[in-house]
């Protein structure tokens, strides 16, 4: 079974974009209360306040002592004892980053790949129930019942929708030329990324049309009928095994057409249920 937890670590893996620890130390001036962390997107901060005059170590109590700002990966001494820091004192953080994306940002794009791979997918299921009647149940897929072989073309769809933020970021770059002559190809980074986007998205497409899975599916429809006696369409109902005692499921296929609506607001003679 697929985890949230799981394709994360696999869209890490596709996107190079690991967590790291880190260790800062910070020696006291009298001056400053805010530290900016070597890291950004930190998380699992354990924070220390080390004396020399006496010597001891303290171990700080997060938004009572300090206040920590993930994103920024910076951190602010909030005790009046503590801020500024002293002469003689060192602060030293210890900590993990989560590297460019943050969990929750990856929970993002994992969750749009799930929409777009599983969409109109569902599970039929054949069982009996209390009646000894044949019963069928139909459950929409998701990430916690996606077949496992699928798992790694879902991570390769949401490392695809994170390969894209940093493309869109890196559009932005431009070459530097220099008067000494200097060229910077910072536009290479991004003509990079794009490449890999095509053979990321390729190969995403070669295995989803092996499985017939994603948007891009081969899927079977019904011709929809309409009465020549009432000029509607004919209702249609799921396709059932012949051994299913269920209730018919109505259809609604979408219908096409707005642009020929009628703005004139004028009301047409029609009597519901009979002609037109």
């Amino acid at each position: 079974m697929a985890t949230l937890a799981g394709i994360t670590q696999r869209v890490r893996n596709e996107v190079g974009d690991a967590p790291a620890p880190f260790v800062d130390t910070f020696l006291g001036g009298d001056e400053l209360s805010t530290y900016d962390l070597s890291e950004v997107n930190v998380t699992e901060v354990q924070a220390k306040l080390v004396r020399t005059d006496p010597a001891s170590s303290v171990d700080l109590v997060p938004d009572t002592d300090y206040v920590l700002s993930p994103a920024d990966g910076s951190i602010l001494l909030i005790n009046p004892d503590l801020a500024p820091l002293r002469h003689g004192q060192t602060l030293i953080v210890r900590g993990r980053s989560e590297g460019m994306f943050s969990d929750a940002d990856l929970a993002l794009y994992v969750g749009d790949a799930v929409t777009q791979h599983a969409y109109g997918r569902v599970l039929t299921t054949r069982y009996r129930d209390g009646h000894g009647n044949i019963r069928y149940d139909r459950e929409p897929v998701t990430l916690e019942n996606l077949p496992g072989v699928e798992e790694p073309l879902l991570a390769y769809l949401a490392a695809i929708q994170v390969l894209w933020t940093l493309a869109t970021d890196a559009s932005t770059d431009i070459d530097v030329t220099t008067a000494e002559g200097t060229f910077v190809p910072r536009s290479q980074r991004y003509r990079q990324l794009m490449e890999h986007l095509d053979q990321l998205q390729a190969r995403y497409n070669s295995l989803a049309q092996q499985l017939n899975v994603g948007l891009a599916r081969i899927e079977m429809f019904q011709v929809r009928r309409i009465s020549k006696t009432t000029n509607r369409l004919v209702p249609i109902f799921q396709s059932r095994e012949y051994d299913d005692t269920g209730k018919p499921e109505r259809l609604l296929p979408q219908i096409d057409g707005d642009e020929y609506d009628d703005e004139s607001g004028i009301p047409s003679p029609l009597y519901p249920g009979t002609w037109g």
